[in-house]
């Protein structure tokens, strides 16, 4: 099974690359290359489907000579078929593998045990339309206009604030309504780690670093450091979900980790009914959903943590008005006592918020 998955890799790393030519409904290969193939799908584009959607794939067969014919999407086999001797049609629901986009594949062995590939994309769309609800202040509370938010969490009552820039990064518990810091309970990070996402999970604090690729790991009654945890790639938000860290890094993917070991469990695609929704930022997990900040708007979106489907989108522009100053962009979701509290970098102030929904 191992080269299946070389393959599903390998497709989505050349998916990846491929973007606008997906959206421009563009052959991903030559009509001269698709003719030489013993076995091809019968469209020649990428496909774009509505979660739920089952299509029904018409495979043509071009060879006598085809030992082994698979499809594969993702890194799973769907179906093989061994020595095919004419078309094929096939039932296809590429929501099995959830939102996002996937590739998908026809592997052919001939006789000769050459092997010959024909490479697709598929994009499933989310098939809801988000709600629109509005964050109204119910309470203000004073917010470090030093403070850069990039992680926003209470626990026990007690809130936490992980605070970025190089030079000034910090992991501090905060007194909600004076805002000022609990010196005993603040540590400031390297001047060479950028601070990001914070969470709390069994008595420790998770805090990301951006390009960094550490995750540091405090006790919480303390803030001593326990131990510092590599991983690839950026860090950009961190919530949990009493099982798993869940980890943004500013693109639509999320992804979901062993608290212990940091390896990865599962990863999600965050798509709405016209795309993917990306610079996905600061997280919480507030009743079943994940709540994300998209980075350098406004706005909140409300994801289904099992498929990746945005139920809900949250316009925050009331807050920036009241709270942004000569701050920057909105960041920071917490929840306590279910209340729900909303910050931005360097703002005046933070708020409790209720949620206007229709």
């Amino acid at each position: 099974m191992k080269k299946y998955i070389i393959l599903g890799v390998i497709a989505l790393v050349i998916g990846s690359m491929v973007l606008i030519p997906f959206f421009q409904n563009k052959s991903p290969q030559s009509d001269d290359y698709s003719s030489e193939l013993p076995a091809t799908f019968s469209f020649k584009d990428n496909l774009a489907v509505t979660y739920n959607e089952v299509i029904e794939l018409s495979i043509l067969i071009k060879s006598n000579n085809i030992k082994e014919l698979s499809l594969v999407y993702g890194d799973s086999v769907l179906k093989t078929w061994n020595s095919p001797s004419k078309d094929i049609t096939f039932q296809f629901n590429p929501s099995i593998l959830g939102i996002g986009t996937k590739p998908l594949s026809l592997v052919t062995y001939s006789e000769n045990a050459n092997q010959r590939n024909d490479n697709r994309m598929v994009r499933v769309l989310s098939d809801i339309n988000p709600a629109i609800w509005i964050a109204k202040i119910n309470e203000s509370y004073p917010h470090n206009t030093a403070h850069y938010t990039q992680g926003l969490e209470f626990s026990e009552g007690n809130l936490y604030e992980g605070i970025g820039q190089y030079g000034s990064s910090k992991l501090s518990q905060v007194d909600l309504k004076t805002g000022k810091v609990n010196e005993k309970l603040s540590i400031t990070l390297a001047g060479d780690y950028f601070g990001e996402g914070i969470t709390v999970f069994n008595d420790k604090i998770y805090q990301l670093t951006w390009e960094e690729q550490t995750c540091f790991v405090y006790n919480k009654s303390t803030f001593e450091l326990d131990k510092t945890i590599p991983y690839i790639g950026e860090g950009w938000g961190l919530c949990n979900d009493g099982k798993y860290l869940i980890m943004s890094n500013g693109s639509e993917r999320i992804t979901f980790r062993n608290p212990e070991t940091f390896a990865i469990e599962k990863i999600i695609e965050v798509y709405d009914n016209k795309g993917p929704i990306q610079q996905l930022n600061e997280l919480e997990y507030i009743n079943g959903k994940i709540y994300a900040n998209v980075y350098t708007s406004n706005q909140i979106v409300v994801i289904d943590p099992i498929t990746g489907r945005v139920e809900a989108i949250i316009d925050c522009s009331i807050l920036e008005k009241e709270g942004r100053g000569y701050g920057d962009v909105l960041n920071g979701i917490a929840y306590n006592d279910e209340k729900i509290y909303m910050t931005g970098k360097n703002w005046n102030k933070l708020f409790e918020v209720n949620l206007e929904k229709p």
